[in-house]
């Protein structure tokens, strides 16, 4: 859905339904050339909050509806304020470049992922070991360069859609209040959403509404990802592979995007100490660090996608 503009914007000739996707692709030129904000960024403040408001809502009974209601104390005024913040002038254009800009993670991802590669590439797999710990929740300690790499492009395409589409899908949507929505709810998640006794109950609710807002971003993504591969492998492992994953969202992004890439991921991995042995996703060889920049190449590849066709949509409808 195109969000309509109701008033003149100063640059003459351009159609109102184009504003919103020159929005999206403002906000991720700025993600591309600025990266995430080194200071002061809102989501660490908006992350002090959730932190205050868990440790006094997150006891005693019912906690399954305290965290219902932490929820919503902590994300809907936000999201509030972001709808009644809108104006359909370039100042409001302006907005909501920058709320998409500051719910991207899209460089920062890269970074993180380039890192990672750059170790293996230089042989130095301690180092490897070390960053690729710092954006996945599993053991690092004792993986090999597989291990790493495997890890590190599991993480690259599962954030992919958490910390680039699912925005992007939202904003399409809703503008600036779509973005805003859907990385709180991703944040809280990533908070909160965790099977230990303290959040097992208290985080069910941010788990599942992370869950429902990233159904249909997670799909498309996936598409994307076959689409811009191995379309026929990525399509099968999709098919066959997702059903069987844990995560209902995690599952077709990842297996969609082992198969387009051609590669074995997912397996055994070891989780706060624990042996998980989690399904293969895609199919072919296992990981090696030169696949790092090729996972990275799909997600990049996949966003053009995205931009492109938004701007035809938006260049259809005027």
């Amino acid at each position: 859905m195109l969000a309509p503009f109701s008033l003149d914007l100063p640059f003459a000739g351009v159609p109102s339904t184009l504003w919103l996707p020159l929005a999206a692709l403002a906000a991720v030129v700025l993600d591309r050339l600025l990266g995430e904000m080194r200071h002061a960024h809102p989501l660490v403040g908006f992350g002090n909050l959730a932190s205050a408001v868990e440790h006094r809502l997150n006891g005693g009974r019912a906690r399954i509806l305290r965290g219902a209601l932490a929820w919503m104390l902590v994300v809907l005024p936000w999201v509030a304020l972001a709808v009644w913040a809108k104006r359909y002038d370039f100042i409001g254009w302006l907005t909501d470049v920058a709320l998409l800009y500051l719910a991207l993670g899209g460089r920062a991802l890269h970074e993180h992922a380039e890192h990672v590669g750059a170790d293996l590439a230089a042989g130095d797999l301690a180092s490897a070991r070390k960053h690729v710990g710092w954006i996945v929740s599993r053991n690092t300690e004792e993986l090999d360069e597989s291990g790493v790499a495997k890890a590190c492009i599991e993480s690259t395409l599962e954030n992919g859609n958490d910390a680039i589409f699912g925005a992007l899908f939202w904003f399409m949507l809703f503008g600036g209040a779509g973005a805003v929505l859907f990385r709180l709810a991703n944040t809280l998640d990533a908070m909160w959403g965790y099977r230990t006794p303290r959040f097992l109950e208290f985080g069910r609710v941010a788990a599942r509404l992370d869950d429902a807002l990233n159904y249909f971003p997670a799909r498309l993504t996936a598409l994307s990802y076959a689409l811009m591969g191995q379309t026929a492998r990525a399509l099968r492992c999709w098919r066959a592979q997702a059903p069987i994953w844990d995560s209902p969202n995690a599952g077709p992004v990842m297996s969609s995007g082992a198969g387009s890439l051609g590669l074995a991921l997912g397996g055994a991995a070891i989780y706060h100490g624990q042996l998980e042995e989690r399904p293969v996703l895609g199919e072919g060889r296992p990981a090696r660090g030169e696949d790092i920049p090729r996972a990275l190449a799909l997600v990049r590849r996949s966003l053009a996608l995205w931009l492109v066709i938004y701007l035809m949509l938006g260049a259809a409808c005027a």
